[in-house]
Protein backbone atom coordinates (compact mmCIF):
# COMPACT_ATOMS: atom_id res chain seq x y z
CA UNK A 1 0.00 0.00 0.00
CA UNK A 2 1.16 3.55 -0.67
CA UNK A 3 1.88 5.85 2.31
CA UNK A 4 -1.55 7.43 1.83
CA UNK A 5 -4.54 6.71 -0.39
CA UNK A 6 -5.07 8.69 -3.59
CA UNK A 7 -7.49 11.58 -3.17
CA UNK A 8 -8.01 12.43 -6.83
CA UNK A 9 -11.66 11.36 -6.95
CA UNK A 10 -12.41 13.08 -3.65
CA UNK A 11 -11.11 16.31 -5.15
CA UNK A 12 -13.15 15.73 -8.31
CA UNK A 13 -16.34 15.34 -6.27
CA UNK A 14 -15.69 18.57 -4.33
CA UNK A 15 -16.28 22.17 -5.35
CA UNK A 16 -16.31 25.41 -3.38
CA UNK A 17 -19.52 24.46 -1.55
CA UNK A 18 -18.95 20.86 -0.52
CA UNK A 19 -18.81 17.30 -1.84
CA UNK A 20 -21.43 16.17 -4.33
CA UNK A 21 -23.47 13.25 -3.07
CA UNK A 22 -23.81 11.21 -6.27
CA UNK A 23 -21.82 10.40 -9.38
CA UNK A 24 -22.61 8.85 -12.76
CA UNK A 25 -19.60 6.59 -13.16
CA UNK A 26 -16.80 8.97 -12.12
CA UNK A 27 -18.60 12.25 -12.98
CA UNK A 28 -20.27 14.21 -10.17
CA UNK A 29 -24.06 14.54 -10.55
CA UNK A 30 -24.41 18.21 -9.72
CA UNK A 31 -28.19 18.08 -10.02
CA UNK A 32 -28.39 16.07 -6.79
CA UNK A 33 -26.42 18.61 -4.80
CA UNK A 34 -24.76 17.98 -1.46
CA UNK A 35 -25.75 16.43 1.86
CA UNK A 36 -24.46 17.02 5.37
CA UNK A 37 -24.05 13.26 5.88
CA UNK A 38 -21.36 13.06 3.21
CA UNK A 39 -19.66 16.35 4.04
CA UNK A 40 -19.26 15.15 7.63
CA UNK A 41 -17.77 11.87 6.41
CA UNK A 42 -15.43 13.80 4.12
CA UNK A 43 -14.20 16.05 6.92
CA UNK A 44 -13.37 13.03 9.09
CA UNK A 45 -11.46 11.33 6.27
CA UNK A 46 -9.45 14.44 5.42
CA UNK A 47 -8.73 15.14 9.09
CA UNK A 48 -7.48 11.59 9.67
CA UNK A 49 -4.92 11.75 6.89
CA UNK A 50 -1.51 11.87 8.51
CA UNK A 51 0.25 13.33 5.48
CA UNK A 52 -1.50 16.67 5.33
CA UNK A 53 -1.09 18.81 2.21
CA UNK A 54 -2.20 22.31 1.34
CA UNK A 55 -4.89 20.81 -0.87
CA UNK A 56 -6.27 18.59 1.88
CA UNK A 57 -6.37 21.54 4.27
CA UNK A 58 -8.35 23.49 1.69
CA UNK A 59 -10.84 20.63 1.43
CA UNK A 60 -11.15 20.52 5.21
CA UNK A 61 -11.89 24.25 5.27
CA UNK A 62 -14.69 23.80 2.69
CA UNK A 63 -16.23 20.91 4.62
CA UNK A 64 -16.06 22.65 8.00
CA UNK A 65 -17.67 25.79 6.60
CA UNK A 66 -20.49 23.67 5.15
CA UNK A 67 -21.15 22.00 8.51
CA UNK A 68 -21.12 25.30 10.37
CA UNK A 69 -23.71 26.70 8.01
CA UNK A 70 -25.90 23.60 8.37
CA UNK A 71 -26.54 24.14 12.08
CA UNK A 72 -29.32 26.43 13.24
CA UNK A 73 -29.13 28.32 16.56
CA UNK A 74 -31.45 25.81 18.25
CA UNK A 75 -29.23 22.86 17.28
CA UNK A 76 -31.33 21.47 14.43
CA UNK A 77 -29.43 20.94 11.18
CA UNK A 78 -30.01 21.04 7.45
CA UNK A 79 -29.05 17.99 5.41
CA UNK A 80 -29.54 18.96 1.76
CA UNK A 81 -28.08 21.80 -0.26
CA UNK A 82 -28.65 22.40 -3.96
CA UNK A 83 -25.76 22.84 -6.38
CA UNK A 84 -26.21 26.61 -6.26
CA UNK A 85 -25.47 26.65 -2.54
CA UNK A 86 -29.03 27.03 -1.21
CA UNK A 87 -30.39 24.78 1.54
CA UNK A 88 -33.29 22.80 0.10
CA UNK A 89 -34.72 21.26 3.28
CA UNK A 90 -35.95 22.35 6.69
CA UNK A 91 -33.60 21.90 9.65
CA UNK A 92 -34.40 18.68 11.51
CA UNK A 93 -32.92 15.68 13.31
CA UNK A 94 -31.54 12.67 11.46
CA UNK A 95 -28.39 10.70 10.87
CA UNK A 96 -26.83 13.83 9.39
CA UNK A 97 -27.07 15.55 12.80
CA UNK A 98 -25.19 12.66 14.41
CA UNK A 99 -22.52 12.51 11.72
CA UNK A 100 -22.12 16.28 11.89
CA UNK A 101 -21.35 16.00 15.61
CA UNK A 102 -18.97 13.13 14.90
CA UNK A 103 -17.02 15.25 12.43
CA UNK A 104 -17.01 18.37 14.61
CA UNK A 105 -15.81 16.38 17.61
CA UNK A 106 -13.03 14.89 15.50
CA UNK A 107 -11.81 18.36 14.49
CA UNK A 108 -12.22 19.82 18.00
CA UNK A 109 -9.99 17.06 19.40
CA UNK A 110 -7.20 17.43 16.85
CA UNK A 111 -3.85 19.03 17.23
CA UNK A 112 -3.45 21.93 14.89
CA UNK A 113 -4.93 25.36 14.33
CA UNK A 114 -6.57 26.53 17.60
CA UNK A 115 -9.07 28.73 15.73
CA UNK A 116 -10.30 25.80 13.64
CA UNK A 117 -10.64 23.64 16.75
CA UNK A 118 -12.56 26.40 18.52
CA UNK A 119 -14.96 26.80 15.58
CA UNK A 120 -15.65 23.07 15.54
CA UNK A 121 -16.21 22.94 19.32
CA UNK A 122 -18.53 25.95 19.22
CA UNK A 123 -20.71 24.39 16.51
CA UNK A 124 -20.64 21.03 18.29
CA UNK A 125 -22.01 22.66 21.45
CA UNK A 126 -24.79 24.37 19.52
CA UNK A 127 -25.89 21.18 17.78
CA UNK A 128 -25.59 19.17 21.01
CA UNK A 129 -28.48 21.17 22.48
CA UNK A 130 -30.75 18.78 20.60
CA UNK A 131 -31.16 15.04 21.12
CA UNK A 132 -32.20 12.35 18.69
CA UNK A 133 -34.44 9.45 19.67
CA UNK A 134 -32.69 7.22 17.10
CA UNK A 135 -30.08 4.94 18.65
CA UNK A 136 -28.00 4.95 15.47
CA UNK A 137 -28.06 8.73 15.12
CA UNK A 138 -27.13 9.13 18.78
CA UNK A 139 -24.29 6.64 18.27
CA UNK A 140 -22.80 8.80 15.51
CA UNK A 141 -23.00 11.83 17.81
CA UNK A 142 -21.45 9.87 20.68
CA UNK A 143 -18.39 9.11 18.54
CA UNK A 144 -17.80 12.85 18.22
CA UNK A 145 -18.42 13.42 21.91
CA UNK A 146 -15.92 10.69 22.82
CA UNK A 147 -13.29 12.43 20.71
CA UNK A 148 -13.82 15.64 22.68
CA UNK A 149 -13.67 13.91 26.08
CA UNK A 150 -10.45 12.24 25.02
CA UNK A 151 -8.74 15.66 25.06
CA UNK A 152 -11.14 17.60 27.34
CA UNK A 153 -12.00 15.14 30.09
CA UNK A 154 -14.19 17.61 31.97
CA UNK A 155 -16.33 18.72 28.99
CA UNK A 156 -19.81 18.60 30.52
CA UNK A 157 -21.77 18.75 27.26
CA UNK A 158 -19.86 15.90 25.64
CA UNK A 159 -19.90 13.76 28.79
CA UNK A 160 -23.64 14.26 29.19
CA UNK A 161 -24.26 13.16 25.61
CA UNK A 162 -22.18 10.04 26.19
CA UNK A 163 -24.02 9.12 29.37
CA UNK A 164 -27.36 9.62 27.66
CA UNK A 165 -26.28 7.37 24.80
CA UNK A 166 -25.23 4.64 27.23
CA UNK A 167 -28.55 4.98 29.06
CA UNK A 168 -30.45 4.71 25.77
CA UNK A 169 -28.78 1.41 24.84
CA UNK A 170 -31.31 -1.44 25.20
CA UNK A 171 -30.45 -4.52 27.19
CA UNK A 172 -29.45 -7.65 25.28
CA UNK A 173 -31.65 -10.38 26.78
CA UNK A 174 -31.26 -12.87 23.91
CA UNK A 175 -27.89 -14.66 24.19
CA UNK A 176 -28.17 -15.78 20.55
CA UNK A 177 -28.75 -12.27 19.15
CA UNK A 178 -26.42 -9.86 20.91
CA UNK A 179 -27.69 -6.77 19.17
CA UNK A 180 -29.97 -3.94 20.34
CA UNK A 181 -32.16 -4.09 17.22
CA UNK A 182 -34.29 -6.89 15.80
CA UNK A 183 -32.47 -6.65 12.49
CA UNK A 184 -29.10 -5.43 11.34
CA UNK A 185 -29.52 -2.57 8.89
CA UNK A 186 -26.84 -0.02 7.99
CA UNK A 187 -23.75 1.42 9.65
CA UNK A 188 -24.15 -1.36 12.18
CA UNK A 189 -20.66 -1.44 13.65
CA UNK A 190 -20.85 2.25 14.54
CA UNK A 191 -23.34 1.44 17.29
CA UNK A 192 -20.94 -1.02 18.91
CA UNK A 193 -18.01 1.35 18.39
CA UNK A 194 -19.86 4.23 20.02
CA UNK A 195 -20.66 2.12 23.09
CA UNK A 196 -17.02 1.02 23.40
CA UNK A 197 -15.79 4.61 23.03
CA UNK A 198 -18.44 6.08 25.33
CA UNK A 199 -17.77 3.54 28.06
CA UNK A 200 -14.05 4.20 27.86
CA UNK A 201 -14.52 7.98 27.91
CA UNK A 202 -16.74 8.07 31.02
CA UNK A 203 -15.16 5.08 32.80
CA UNK A 204 -18.18 2.83 32.43
CA UNK A 205 -16.60 -0.61 32.16
CA UNK A 206 -19.95 -2.36 31.74
CA UNK A 207 -20.79 -0.23 28.69
CA UNK A 208 -17.41 -0.90 27.13
CA UNK A 209 -17.77 -4.64 27.76
CA UNK A 210 -21.21 -4.68 26.17
CA UNK A 211 -19.91 -2.80 23.13
CA UNK A 212 -17.10 -5.30 22.73
CA UNK A 213 -19.56 -8.22 22.96
CA UNK A 214 -21.76 -6.58 20.33
CA UNK A 215 -18.82 -6.03 17.99
CA UNK A 216 -17.65 -9.61 18.43
CA UNK A 217 -21.18 -10.82 17.64
CA UNK A 218 -21.37 -8.62 14.54
CA UNK A 219 -18.04 -9.95 13.29
CA UNK A 220 -19.27 -13.53 13.74
CA UNK A 221 -22.49 -12.83 11.81
CA UNK A 222 -20.80 -10.95 8.97
CA UNK A 223 -17.82 -13.26 8.41
CA UNK A 224 -18.14 -16.24 6.07
CA UNK A 225 -15.41 -18.45 4.60
CA UNK A 226 -12.70 -16.18 6.01
CA UNK A 227 -14.07 -13.07 4.30
CA UNK A 228 -16.57 -10.38 5.17
CA UNK A 229 -20.09 -11.00 3.91
CA UNK A 230 -21.76 -7.90 5.29
CA UNK A 231 -25.44 -7.15 5.63
CA UNK A 232 -26.99 -5.89 2.39
CA UNK A 233 -29.58 -3.20 1.92
CA UNK A 234 -32.46 -5.54 2.84
CA UNK A 235 -31.04 -6.03 6.34
CA UNK A 236 -30.46 -9.25 8.25
CA UNK A 237 -32.24 -10.88 11.16
CA UNK A 238 -31.74 -13.94 13.36
CA UNK A 239 -31.33 -17.16 11.40
CA UNK A 240 -30.82 -15.45 8.03
CA UNK A 241 -27.72 -16.77 6.31
CA UNK A 242 -25.96 -16.59 2.97
CA UNK A 243 -24.66 -13.56 1.14
CA UNK A 244 -27.04 -10.64 0.88
CA UNK A 245 -26.71 -7.85 -1.64
CA UNK A 246 -26.51 -4.86 -2.38
CA UNK A 247 -23.55 -4.73 0.07
CA UNK A 248 -22.50 -1.18 0.86
CA UNK A 249 -18.88 -0.06 1.38
CA UNK A 250 -20.08 1.91 4.40
CA UNK A 251 -20.41 -1.34 6.35
CA UNK A 252 -16.72 -2.19 5.90
CA UNK A 253 -15.61 1.29 6.92
CA UNK A 254 -17.74 1.04 10.06
CA UNK A 255 -16.27 -2.38 10.90
CA UNK A 256 -12.71 -1.14 10.42
CA UNK A 257 -13.35 1.92 12.58
CA UNK A 258 -14.99 -0.14 15.31
CA UNK A 259 -12.17 -2.66 15.43
CA UNK A 260 -9.61 0.16 15.52
CA UNK A 261 -11.41 1.68 18.50
CA UNK A 262 -11.68 -1.71 20.21
CA UNK A 263 -7.94 -2.18 19.77
CA UNK A 264 -7.19 1.33 21.07
CA UNK A 265 -9.32 0.77 24.18
CA UNK A 266 -8.26 -2.79 25.00
CA UNK A 267 -4.80 -3.11 23.45
CA UNK A 268 -5.84 -6.58 22.33
CA UNK A 269 -4.36 -7.51 18.91
CA UNK A 270 -7.35 -9.78 18.24
CA UNK A 271 -9.10 -6.70 16.80
CA UNK A 272 -6.48 -6.08 14.10
CA UNK A 273 -7.14 -8.93 11.63
CA UNK A 274 -10.71 -7.73 10.92
CA UNK A 275 -9.28 -4.38 9.80
CA UNK A 276 -7.21 -6.24 7.23
CA UNK A 277 -10.26 -8.25 6.22
CA UNK A 278 -12.29 -5.07 5.74
CA UNK A 279 -9.67 -3.61 3.41
CA UNK A 280 -9.40 -6.90 1.50
CA UNK A 281 -13.14 -6.68 0.81
CA UNK A 282 -12.33 -3.61 -1.30
CA UNK A 283 -9.49 -5.40 -3.09
CA UNK A 284 -11.68 -8.33 -4.11
CA UNK A 285 -12.00 -10.69 -1.13
CA UNK A 286 -15.81 -10.49 -1.08
CA UNK A 287 -18.87 -12.49 -2.09
CA UNK A 288 -18.54 -11.58 -5.78
CA UNK A 289 -14.76 -11.58 -6.06
CA UNK A 290 -15.00 -8.00 -7.29
CA UNK A 291 -12.56 -5.12 -6.76
CA UNK A 292 -14.43 -2.23 -5.12
CA UNK A 293 -11.72 0.44 -5.16
CA UNK A 294 -9.93 2.31 -7.94
CA UNK A 295 -6.37 2.50 -6.70
CA UNK A 296 -5.48 5.12 -9.31
CA UNK A 297 -8.05 7.74 -8.29
CA UNK A 298 -9.18 6.66 -4.82
CA UNK A 299 -12.78 6.15 -5.95
CA UNK A 300 -15.03 3.60 -4.26
CA UNK A 301 -17.79 1.80 -6.18
CA UNK A 302 -21.33 2.23 -4.94
CA UNK A 303 -22.32 -1.34 -4.09
CA UNK A 304 -21.34 -4.98 -4.34
CA UNK A 305 -23.84 -6.97 -6.37
CA UNK A 306 -24.24 -10.69 -6.94
CA UNK A 307 -22.59 -10.49 -10.37
CA UNK A 308 -20.24 -7.57 -9.88
CA UNK A 309 -20.52 -3.97 -8.75
CA UNK A 310 -22.40 -0.74 -9.22
CA UNK A 311 -20.06 1.26 -11.43
CA UNK A 312 -21.07 4.64 -10.01
CA UNK A 313 -18.58 6.22 -7.65
CA UNK A 314 -20.45 8.48 -5.25
CA UNK A 315 -19.28 10.26 -2.12
CA UNK A 316 -20.37 7.73 0.51
CA UNK A 317 -18.68 4.77 -1.17
CA UNK A 318 -15.53 6.70 -1.99
CA UNK A 319 -15.20 7.98 1.56
CA UNK A 320 -15.82 4.50 2.96
CA UNK A 321 -13.03 3.08 0.82
CA UNK A 322 -10.62 5.88 1.74
CA UNK A 323 -11.44 5.54 5.44
CA UNK A 324 -10.83 1.79 5.40
CA UNK A 325 -7.58 2.32 3.49
CA UNK A 326 -6.48 4.79 6.19
CA UNK A 327 -7.23 2.32 8.98
CA UNK A 328 -5.33 -0.43 7.19
CA UNK A 329 -2.31 1.86 6.84
CA UNK A 330 -2.51 3.10 10.41
CA UNK A 331 -2.57 -0.41 11.81
CA UNK A 332 -0.01 -1.82 9.35
CA UNK A 333 -2.23 -4.66 8.25
CA UNK A 334 -1.41 -6.68 5.12
CA UNK A 335 -2.74 -5.19 1.89
CA UNK A 336 -3.70 -8.48 0.25
CA UNK A 337 -4.69 -12.02 1.24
Amino acid sequence: MDPSPPYEHLRALTDHNGIFEHARLATPRREHGYCTDDVARALIVVARERQQTVELRKLAAIYLRFLESAVRADGLAHNRMSADGVWSDDPAMGDWWGRLLWALGTIAAQRGDPWTRARALRTFRIAARERSTSLRTLAFAALGAAEIVRVRADDHIARTLLREFIAAMPALPDPTWLWPERRLSYGNASIAEALIAAGSAVDDADATAQGLRMLDFLLSVETSDERFSVTGTAGRGPGEEGPSFDQQPLELAALADACATAHAVTGDPVWLPPIALAWRWFTGLNDSGTVMFDDQTGAGFDGLERDGRNENRGAESTLAALSTYQQALRHRVPAAP
